[in-house]
């Protein structure tokens, strides 16, 4: 099992990079945010990377963050989740936004990625839900509210709300709502919110 790859970048694709580890290149799949992040050809580059063995092939993923990484793994135990995919998604939506969406169960949000459609958004927000809790996953921090917002996330919680539903729900209306929303209004919207 290759855990990371250090490196120089030798080159870039829509897809994949080749890094050069010791004189050997290794093609890496990687997302577009990824590709976007590791820097320019010809520098040093480290990444994370999951190696992908089935009958007929062996194939190294990429990752600028391990958080992504994680993201990775846990999309594709989801059914119907390849490696493809779930590099579209980790391509439209970075950890913290894919947390915010999971915790939110906003299938729209998942199904901004290519290649996903309603059904597999809502199969994904649904099976992930449970798995990542109220739990940051690699570094990705969950958005907690202040003022307002934690007066909000309190009332949720005693109405019985589990604390990454309430934190999400809340998020979710303070972002729509605006920075100046009042206690009632953002628990109303929270609370339609987490009825979805």
């Amino acid at each position: 099992m290759i855990a990371h790859l250090k490196g120089r970048l030798d080159a870039t694709g829509i897809d994949h990079a080749v890094v050069d580890v010791g004189g050997v290149g290794y093609l890496v799949g990687a997302s577009t945010r990824t590709l976007a992040s590791i820097g320019p050809v010809g520098e040093a580059v480290m990444l994370h990377t999951e190696m992908l063995v089935a009958e007929d092939f062996i194939r190294l993923v990429g990752f600028a963050t391990a958080s992504e990484r994680d993201w990775f793994r846990l999309l594709t135990g989801v059914q119907g989740v390849g490696a493809r995919v779930a590099l579209a998604i980790l391509s439209a939506l970075d950890p913290a936004e894919l947390s915010r969406a999971i915790a939110a169960q906003d299938k729209a949000m998942v199904a901004r990625a290519n290649g996903v459609g309603p059904k597999l958004a809502e199969r994904i927000v649904r099976e992930l839900k449970d798995k990542i809790g109220g739990v940051a996953i690699g570094g990705a921090s969950p958005i907690v509210p202040s003022g307002a917002g934690a007066d909000a996330v309190s009332a949720m919680l005693n109405l019985g709300f589990r604390p990454a539903e309430a934190n999400a729900a809340v998020a979710s209306a303070e972002e729509e709502l605006g920075i100046g929303a009042t206690l009632d209004a953002l628990v109303r919207l929270a609370l339609r919110k987490a009825a979805k």
